[in-house]
């Protein structure tokens, strides 16, 4: 039976091993030559190398311990789809391929280093290739979800001045409509096994394209990779990530939190456009050497995900359909309910870990950590993780504020370089010596960071603060919630006063809504402080959430405070 390690957007990661694919004390010198020594460079062990380029330094690195017999023989990336299709790569056959796309670019596209590409794509092999690819010619890799409307693709080309899109059958009428509006654009490029009008053909270039080609010398800090991430308000900012902070800064995380070697496969089922799909199907496995598999899953499907042996990270909802042996979370706060009945279930603890599309991973839990359920862990390294006010003032432990990460005197070279063009919402996550999150939270006596909710989503009734997740994190453990989201809602004497918006257990469904009310109100009081609990309850059939299916709190407080 093959192992794996499944990562799923926000929430879970599984690593299994299998012994006896391990080659004959060839872990350890792995480890020694590639990701202790990055892993070094994290803890400031090492100096930042002035020069970095993950293809290079990384890629084929692997792919030389690979033709040495070095390394397990697992493939270095693994695809298939519903239709029994199948692709697999050595490290040897992704450079050989990658450098045939990095002259595609290069010369069918007529890209230059520091150019900008935007990639809408779903989870197909030629992904991975273009990423590369980019990476090897110094190109700025944007990527987009294929949800993507015409409309949202326009503002992104616009902002980012990309001059080449790349994309497929399905979306290409999306980019013709807005052609007219895209005076930066410069290549089309389309992934699709017959020819478009207009368009450049990337399968039927790969015939006649040479693989010969020398990877660029880029330095730590030139540009590799620009998100799109949505704020509380305005547009969408472009966060613009180095070569060395996410090509190096995985390297602990994948070391001692995904707890990645050479003979793993790791499956992450993050959409190609967020950024859960960098950090654990590109550099935090393959920096470890381990292989990347990929499902083309349109959709969630429990029912395939079941069929293998698997490492899994995923949103806390998937954990019910899953067959795991080491997990993980991240992306969102799972509930310690949930926890322990993973726990109960699976004989299995959950480490949960925390970062943002401006950084690394934050906060972890670690291999070897006690574990405390509901902690994001302690801080990773580079990272000086503390509590701050509003001021930048450093907390006493067990105070709520805002956790941030120190960045003076020393910046750690593992976060973004800035938001593009827009050096107002730059400096406006700083405060003092700190980068702030925009997230609140409690460290505690041992260093463990807890989460109390996002800033703006942070309920102020009366004088009193109240974290969301406390309240949800309360409800789920009652039978009849299935799950819930808490917002803030306007009363005329408290300002504002907690409400919760819950999903039914299908048990409860014909329940009286009145009766069921009183007892969740109850519930609540009991289980956490009294003021916390929800005087206002409305029972709904399902809660607005992201591609990614994380919550959106916005989406409700929006319609109890009558914004649109």
């Amino acid at each position: 039976m093959r192992t794996f390690m499944i990562s799923w957007i926000p929430q879970y990661l599984q690593i299994l091993r299998s012994p006896s694919r391990l080659f004959h004390g060839c872990n350890r010198l792995l480890t020694s030559r590639i990701i202790s020594y990055y892993d070094s460079v994290n803890q400031c062990e090492k100096e930042l190398p002035k020069y970095f380029n993950f293809a290079s330094d990384v890629l084929d690195e692997w792919l030389q311990l690979e033709k040495d017999g070095r390394r397990p023989a697992n493939p270095a990336f693994w695809w298939v789809n519903d239709e029994g299709e199948e692709v697999k790569w050595s490290f040897e056959e992704l450079g050989f391929l990658s450098r045939k796309t990095a002259n595609i670019l290069s010369e069918a596209c007529g890209l230059q280093r520091g150019d900008r590409v935007l990639a809408v794509l779903p989870r197909v092999p030629e992904w991975w290739l273009l990423s590369i690819a980019c990476i090897r010619a110094g190109i700025v890799f944007i990527p987009g979800t294929s949800q993507l409307t015409a409309k949202d693709i326009l503002y992104r080309l616009q902002a980012s001045k990309a001059k080449c899109i790349i994309t497929n059958d399905t979306l290409a009428p999306a980019v013709e409509s807005i052609l007219p509006d895209c005076q930066f654009l410069k290549a089309k490029l389309i992934v699709a096994k017959g020819n478009r009008d207009g368009w450049l053909n990337l399968r039927e270039l790969f015939a006649v394209t040479s693989a010969d080609h020398k990877c660029v010398k880029t330095r730590n800090e030139d540009p590799m990779l620009i998100y799109f991430t949505s704020g509380s308000t305005g547009s969408p900012k472009m966060v613009v990530q180095s070569h060395s902070s996410y090509g190096i800064g995985f390297a602990t995380s994948s070391r001692y939190w995904m707890n990645l070697t050479p003979s793993d496969i790791m499956w992450n089922t993050s959409d190609t456009g967020w950024v859960k799909a960098a950090w654990s199907s590109i550099f935090a496995p393959w920096i470890s050497g381990s292989c990347v598999f990929v499902h083309n899953m349109p959709q969630f499907k429990p029912t395939i995900i079941a069929e293998v042996s698997i490492t899994f990270h995923s949103i806390p909802t998937h954990y019910k359909f899953m067959t795991l042996k080491h997990c993980l979370s991240g992306g969102e706060p799972l509930n310690p309910e949930v926890m322990e009945k993973w726990k109960i279930q699976t004989g299995l603890d959950i480490y949960e870990g925390y970062g943002q599309t401006e950084t690394v991973t934050i906060c972890a839990n670690m291999k070897g950590m006690k574990i405390k359920p509901g902690s994001l862990g302690k801080a990773v390294p580079p990272y000086n993780v503390r509590i701050i006010d509003d001021h930048g003032a450093v907390l006493p432990k067990g105070e709520e504020g805002n956790i941030a990460i120190q960045v003076q005197p020393s910046r750690p070279f593992c976060m973004f370089s800035e938001y593009l063009d827009n050096p107002e919402k730059t400096a406006a996550c700083m405060t003092g010596n700190f980068y702030v999150t925009g997230d609140r939270g409690i460290m505690d006596e041992e260093g463990y960071v807890w989460f109390v909710g996002r800033s703006d989503d942070i309920i102020n009734s009366a004088g009193y603060r109240i974290g969301p997740f406390e309240v949800e994190s309360a409800l789920i453990q009652h039978p009849a919630v299935s799950e819930s989201a808490v917002v803030s809602s306007p009363d005329p004497i408290r300002g504002e006063v907690v409400k919760a918006f819950v999903v039914l257990a299908p048990a409860f469904a014909s329940h009286d809504p009145e009766k069921l009310t009183r007892d969740l109100q109850q519930h609540v009081k009991k289980v956490t402080a009294p003021y916390k609990y929800p005087r206002k309850v409305e029972f709904v059939q399902s809660l607005p959430k992201t591609a990614t299916g994380k919550i959106q709190r916005k989406v409700l407080r929006n319609k109890e405070w009558g914004k649109a």
